[in-house]
């Protein structure tokens, strides 16, 4: 199917394309593409599909959705073997997207805009690639963008909640079948994702962020008070959406993180703006097409492609802002914050902000640690994704005890490790993501060379002729203060500080009080009063906190996420 959303977008044509696609299928898949073929053929005696460009009826999706959610797990990760029909469909997939560059308009109503202010999305691992051309919006767009948004937004906020729910469950249906291998490749090649982060990320939190949130939504709506005050009196609680629209900006480093920004204000009865980063846009904009082809109506969410302060600046001067949705850096979330406070008193209501701004995380190791698992543990929340996560480990504190075998170790480890193209299916670690990052990660690694406190043990070089990489870099401070330890660097590298063993409590103290951030961190030992010293001591040191294992990889639906201090005020329970 070359468009991403039919003229007509009748049932049978989607059960057509599933049944061409049933042989790039594994075992897996085909039980969850068997229930969507079951799910499209009893929409075959409605409209199948609602007009994008129109607010449809509830009853469009009526036999889709359901008034009890079943029971939701977490999506399979395929293991994409050499010679697995889902490998294939990868390597099919990227190569489509490597012949082209996707042109990417703005949406507006349903309408697509092609603003001619354009700029480009290159692959970070082959920089002279274009992979996508995006329209930007200007400020007269956005406010043409929050006009339709209130326009739709009374409608939209009174539609059935199982309607809502059924556009999301379609969608995620949709990923973990026919689209996945598509977006799994645009996330590959636009964010430098290797294939086992893209599937990480791209297919089953995504997937996992739309069911999930239709689960927790469901329950909070089902919330009701359990007995009358007075004998004939009836008691409901309603949940209304926000009196304004939501303004969704989204991060480059999570294809997830984009589609739940905008979509779960939606499904709570919400209209939303959504501002992609430029770095995540084609990802980010078939996520999109995604949405509207299960039947997103128009206006609900409009995708906005926007430099960065002309949107910040034109959604704080509405009196309509409701809430900011924000994954992104601290100076940015800080900008928006100042900024809302200080038109409070054009708003109709107070603006909800909610942000998530990274972390500088933290492994500290006791000396009853299992070194094999410390070891194992920081290289992939270090180095994984090139340390591009809110939650990768970026410090840790060894026991002088431990040191030298930790060292060698850890050195051994990161020979291993393999550095690459994304779309080659060896790679461990690819480029940066951008020349911004690649700048900043490199200043980092130049103090290191150059500060007589530190010393890299591992890595140290960096090369941009091609891509914008920077080689895993292991560092060792003598100073616990130094920069390169307390710093969110966002990108591959990790700084030991080594400690006396009868300095641990002090050490644990330095952990807490060293850095801004407070976002995750993981404690590794078996000595059990060292365990509750510590988990007492950094009680306020994370949001997200591990003993004996790696601070990244929360699962939604096993472990709640966020933070707190300049780590931001979210916290995501789904």
């Amino acid at each position: 199917m070359d468009g991403w959303i039919l003229e007509e977008c009748k049932a049978t044509n989607i059960l057509t394309r599933m049944l061409n696609n049933l042989c790039r299928f594994s075992e897996q898949q085909l039980l969850i593409q068997l229930k969507l073929v079951t799910a499209t053929l009893a929409l075959s005696t409605h409209d199948a599909f609602v007009d994008a460009n129109k607010i449809a009826s509830p009853s469009t999706f009526a036999r889709y959705s359901s008034a009890t959610v079943p029971k939701v797990e977490n999506e399979p990760m395929l293991e994409f073997r050499p010679g697995s029909a889902e490998r294939k469909a990868v390597i099919e997939a990227l190569r489509e997207m490597k012949e082209k560059t996707e042109e990417i308009p703005c949406i507006v109503n349903g309408e697509e805009i092609f603003t001619g202010n354009t700029k480009y999305q290159v692959s970070p691992y082959d920089h002279s690639r274009k992979i996508a051309q995006f329209h930007l919006a200007d400020e007269a767009l956005i406010n043409k963008a929050i006009k339709n948004s209130m326009e739709v937004r009374a409608e939209w906020e009174r539609t059935p909640f199982d309607y809502r729910a059924s556009i999301l469950l379609k969608a995620a249906d949709l990923i973990s079948t026919c689209y996945r291998s598509k977006i799994l490749a645009s996330t590959m090649l636009g964010q430098a994702k290797n294939i086992q982060q893209a599937e990480i990320d791209a297919a089953c939190e995504l997937i996992d962020f739309f069911r999930f949130n239709v689960k927790y939504a469901k329950e909070i709506y089902q919330s009701q008070p359990d007995h009358a005050v007075v004998k004939h009196t009836l008691n409901k609680l309603a949940y209304r959406g926000l009196e304004g629209f939501v303004a969704a900006v989204s991060p480059f480093n999570f294809t997830a993180i984009g589609a739940n920004l905008c979509t779960a204000p939606a499904l709570m009865g919400n209209v939303v703006l959504w501002k992609p980063s430029d770095t995540a846009m084609l990802s980010n904009y078939f996520v999109y097409k995604i949405l509207q082809e299960c039947g997103l109506p128009a206006g609900v969410i409009n995708f906005l492609p926007a430099d960065g302060p002309t949107f910040g600046d034109t959604i704080v001067k509405s009196s309509d802002l409701a809430a900011v949705n924000f994954t992104g850096s601290v100076p940015t979330f800080k900008r928006l914050w100042k900024q809302v406070a200080e038109n409070l008193d054009i708003y109709r209501n107070f603006p909800r902000l909610v942000g998530e701004c990274g972390g500088k995380n933290y492994h500290f190791v006791h000396p009853s640690a299992n070194i094999d698992n410390v070891i194992n543990g920081t290289v992939r929340s270090a180095f994984e994704y090139g340390g591009q996560k809110c939650s990768a480990c970026s410090r840790m504190y060894v026991p002088d005890s431990k040191w030298e075998e930790i060292k060698s170790k850890l050195l051994q480890k990161c020979k291993e490790v393999n550095v690459g193209p994304a779309d080659e299916f060896k790679t461990f670690v690819s480029a940066v993501i951008d020349d911004k990052a690649f700048d900043r990660v490199k200043s980092y690694v130049d103090h290191a060379k150059s500060s007589p406190n530190l010393e890299i043990i591992h890595g140290g070089s960096y090369d941009n002729s091609t891509g914008y990489y920077i080689e895993p870099t292991v560092v060792v401070t003598n100073d616990p203060q130094d920069k390169i330890i307390r710093e969110e660097i966002f990108g591959p590298v990790l700084t030991i500080y080594v400690y006396p063993d009868d300095k641990s409590g002090e050490t644990l103290k330095l952990v807490n009080d060293s850095t801004s951030f407070a976002l995750t961190g993981a404690i590794y030992g078996h000595d059990i009063k060292f365990l509750k010293e510590a988990t007492n001591a950094l009680r306020d040191s994370a949001g997200n906190f591990y003993i004996n294992d790696k601070s990244t990889g929360s699962v939604i639906g096993q472990q709640p996420f966020g933070g707190s201090r300049h780590s931001g005020n979210l916290f995501i329970f789904c």
